[in-house]
């Protein structure tokens, strides 16, 4: 995964020189795209089944896929799209919303924590742990010297969740203002989609610069080698769903789990249901 085209470099961070509208390392346009993922799904299947056997034999192992972005960046495009491609049993999804008042009572990773997936697991975090540098920052939700606290403790956090055997892929989805606004607009312009519609995003949109910024800080504030950053071109709706399942595709392989060994006596087993007497 360290050589893949989207991993942030370390270092300071300038989203505004990342580009948003472009699909760097694909020849292919929309319906190749869509088509190279659809492809994708066989073996991310399988990968993905092999690493939940792993986990009920007594491996530690599990993946936690963490997606953040702007509103209307596609996170839920990516757990339909993507996501959707591998056995739901063996995924745990979590979309974070704001804190209750009993969640507030802890620290701000406490929440973060009774949501991480089992064993064998993919968990995916919609929106996460990274709110609470960012939202809160923008919206000056803690004091600055908590913000900064935040930064090491998620850095403590993500170290201690790799030493136990979890792989955590972080995707940042890379969108511009433009792209936003047109897709707020389509929601307008379709009844059905009314229920996405928040008035309050448009007064997030005024924030938009402080919101790049945050975002830029927490970048690279919490780009480690042990759990790097992916900033992810999200306009092309097909090339973020792909790059999210090429990333996850990478990282199954690289865990390359492989299928338990029997715990039983297969040929034992096998002679018995052979030899039973016949049903009634």
């Amino acid at each position: 995964m360290s050589d893949h085209l989207h991993r942030l470099p370390t270092g300071p961070v300038d989203l505004s020189a990342i580009e948003t509208d472009v699909a760097p390392g694909f020849d292919g346009g929309k319906s190749e795209g869509k088509a190279a993922l659809f492809e994708l799904g066989d073996e991310l299947s399988d990968l993905q089944e092999r690493l939940f056997a792993e986990g009920r034999s007594g491996s530690p192992r599990r993946i936690l896929l963490v997606l953040q972005g702007m509103d209307t960046s596609g996170k839920g495009g990516v757990l339909r799209h993507t996501v959707g491609l591998v056995d739901p049993q063996g995924v745990r999804i979590t979309s974070f919303k704001a804190p209750t008042q009993e969640e507030l009572s802890h620290d701000f990773l406490w929440r973060i924590r009774r949501a991480l997936p089992d064993a064998g697991y993919i968990g995916v975090f919609d929106r996460s742990h990274y709110e609470d540098v960012l939202i809160a920052r923008v919206r000056e939700l803690a004091a600055p010297e908590e913000i900064e606290r935040r930064y090491t403790a998620i850095n403590d956090f993500e170290r201690e969740l790799v030493d136990e055997g979890t792989v955590v892929l972080k995707c940042m989805l890379h969108i511009s203002a433009a792209e936003q606004k047109e897709r707020l607009l389509a929601r307008l312009d379709d009844p059905t989609k009314y229920w996405k519609y928040n008035p309050g995003d448009v007064d997030e949109r005024g924030q938009w610069p402080q919101y790049r910024r945050a975002y830029e800080i927490a970048l690279e504030r919490t780009n480690t080698p042990h759990a790097p950053w992916f900033v992810i071109p999200s306009d092309k709706k097909w090339y973020r769903n792909l790059t999210v399942g090429r990333l996850l595709h990478d990282a199954l392989v690289r865990l390359d789990p492989q299928w338990p060994d029997a715990d039983f006596d297969v040929d034992l087993e096998r002679k018995r249901l052979i030899d039973e007497a016949p049903l009634t």
